[in-house]
């Protein structure tokens, strides 16, 4: 497994909605260049896709930056000079057997790949990388309360380079000092 870049900070940020999470997503793309590999962890509904949707518009890419869930990957074409975003939801992936045989590694060089639920999957597909985690504060599991929740609440998003490529990266706009803690989380409700 690859260390963090020697010197990188891990920058964290709380972003108070899904719209700041997109201008952050904008802002990011900013620093993104085809060969990036970006991981993306979090829970259900903590603002992955959505941190997703500011990287799509500020690469300037075509087509609505959607959850890949049910395709797994989908890829969107530049629609200027820039790299293709390829978004990818690992969710449903058990093996690097599975992630081999989307032969994400044949358009790694030419695209942004930003994959979600990655982790222990996909490291290997590049030493270079960021991991991006994005958590919210709030309790319980319902799945329709979090969904009618996505655009609403504060995410803090947590950022590290790994290898050499995000060595001496600076992400604009970051202060690498500790974000205020977030709200507490309500005690979790037991499904099932």
């Amino acid at each position: 497994m690859t260390s963090p870049a020697t010197g990188t900070p891990v920058f964290a940020i709380n972003l108070p909605d899904a719209e700041t999470t997109r201008d952050f997503g904008r802002t990011l793309a900013g620093l993104l260049r085809a060969g990036d590999l970006v991981m993306l962890t979090g829970d259900l509904g903590a603002g992955k896709t959505t941190l997703t949707q500011g990287i799509g518009q500020g690469l300037g890419v075509r087509g609505q930056v959607a959850s890949p869930t049910f395709v797994i990957a989908r890829v969107h074409p530049s629609l200027a000079d820039g790299p293709a975003l390829v978004h990818v939801d690992a969710y449903r992936l058990s093996s690097l057997e599975d992630v081999d045989a989307l032969d994400l590694d044949a358009s790694l060089d030419d695209s942004v790949t930003v994959v979600e639920w990655g982790v222990g999957l996909v490291e290997r597909l590049s030493r270079d990388r960021l991991e991006i985690t994005v958590e919210r504060p709030r309790g319980g599991t319902d799945l329709e309360a979090i969904l009618a929740d996505a655009e609403a609440g504060v995410r803090r998003v947590r950022v590290q380079g790994f290898g050499q490529r995000w060595a001496d990266v600076a992400i604009p706009g970051v202060v690498m000092t500790s974000p205020p803690p977030l709200p507490p989380t309500a005690p979790q409700k037991s499904v099932g």
